[in-house]
């Protein structure tokens, strides 16, 4: 048995893909713990999940477009986070006694810690962002990365000549997609290119109004993720009228708090969260418009469905561009897009079957990857070959 820790932001759309691998390494007898905003993880990973907690803290709302999401993303969120659960980290670190630890890309103070106490780490790539290197057009951009990267490494007084980037592990860098998104046929050997992580299970949500699903609809998708806040009513009300246009036979599935919501045309169905993967298990779905977050085009994907992505910030983007370039949808621009081209942009996606014979084949080249099957074979080859030195650096390690 080896004993795993997974350091994960509070963030739903990388703590619920790293939950599959986690269902996977304890179906395999390893013992499992996580760490990060307890608050946060618990709701998510239910009450039999061992959640060793580092506290809890507000950190400023994540908002703007393009670079300043960007500055927003890193001085709002993860360097302060990393700065706050520096301490706590190490001290679960010495209370757990992991033989791995799996660190979200935007829990930095995870890989630091590990290197600190000498012990195996891998990456985990739930978005898109940290992949290769999307800003390489932009020099200014990488050095300001770095420099922050740097400073956080200089404030856990690890030794400069050691340094390495904290978001890629030297041993492994597991990510939630695949070649038939990247385009990278051949990724570095310690990357692990797993494809989506779906649950085995989830159960069937009681509240979902199956009945009101109206036959011989063509039915489309719209969920813009946790991040869209209140920019999200004014894209709602286009996406409304979009769907409108569409005309009689489309009927639209809104996933969003009802205040952003407008009033909807009757046969539109509404809830405030939507058993995703059970419609689309089901078939009661026929594309899928959407954010371009990660997790929601992987699902969207695997179940062979065309996407239209609005892409707000952060991953989203490159993410939306990976699904264009592949041909398995089409990508608008989020805060100018008019119902007219957005109208236009979901017949195309539900009327040309390209679209859908691209999302099918896409889908399965996804589903190659693995998903938490491979990820879980992955770590288990990281954990062998850990060194038995690593356990005497990780109890030689000073306290913080």
């Amino acid at each position: 048995m080896t004993r795993f820790l997974l350091v994960m932001p509070p963030l739903t759309g990388h703590v619920n893909p790293a939950a599959g691998i986690a269902a996977e390494l304890t179906a395999r007898g390893h013992e499992v713990a996580w760490t990060g905003t307890e608050s946060v993880l618990r709701p998510l990973l239910g009450p039999e999940a061992r959640v060793l907690g580092t506290g809890t803290r507000a950190f400023r709302a994540q908002g703007g477009h393009g670079l300043a999401a960007l500055r927003s993303l890193w001085e709002g969120f993860i360097v302060p986070y990393a700065r706050f659960t520096a301490k706590p980290l190490d001290a679960v670190v010495r209370e757990f006694r992991p033989d791995v630890l799996l660190v979200d890309q935007h829990t930095p103070a995870g890989a630091l810690v590990a290197h600190r106490h000498g012990l195996p780490w891998a990456s985990f790539a739930p978005g898109a962002m940290e992949l290769g290197r999307p800003y390489r057009a932009l020099p200014q951009v990488e050095a300001w990365m770095t420099g922050l990267l740097r400073g956080l490494w200089e404030r856990a007084k690890l030794p400069g000549q050691e340094y390495l980037d904290p978001r890629f592990s030297p041993a492994l860098v597991l990510a939630t997609t695949g070649p038939a998104l990247t385009g990278d046929a051949s990724p570095p050997p310690q990357y692990a290119l797993v494809g989506p992580v779906l649950p085995a299970t989830r159960p069937a949500d009681p509240h979902f109004p199956w009945d009101r699903l109206l036959p011989g609809r063509r039915r489309v998708l719209v969920t813009m993720g946790t991040l869209a806040g209140e920019l999200g009513a004014d894209f709602h009300a286009r996406a409304a009228r979009a769907l409108e246009l569409c005309g009689d036979d489309v009927q639209p599935v809104f996933a969003a708090p009802r205040e952003l919501l407008p009033e909807l045309p009757p046969q539109a169905v509404a809830v405030d969260r939507a058993p995703v993967l059970e419609l689309m298990a089901r078939g009661a779905l026929d594309a899928v418009l959407c954010h371009g977050g990660m997790n929601t085009v992987g699902e969207a994907l695997t179940h062979g469905l065309p996407l239209v992505t609005a892409p707000i910030r952060h991953d989203q983007p490159f993410v939306a561009a990976q699904v264009a370039t592949a041909g398995a949808g089409l990508r608008v621009p989020f805060a100018r897009v008019t119902p007219e081209r957005l109208a236009q942009a979901l017949r195309t996606v539900l009327d040309t079957t390209g679209y859908r014979r691209t999302a099918v084949r896409v889908g399965e080249a996804l589903r190659a990857g693995g998903g938490a099957a491979t990820a879980a074979d992955r770590l288990e080859e990281l954990a062998a070959g850990r060194p038995d030195a690593l356990t005497a650096g990780r109890r030689a390690a000073p306290p913080l």
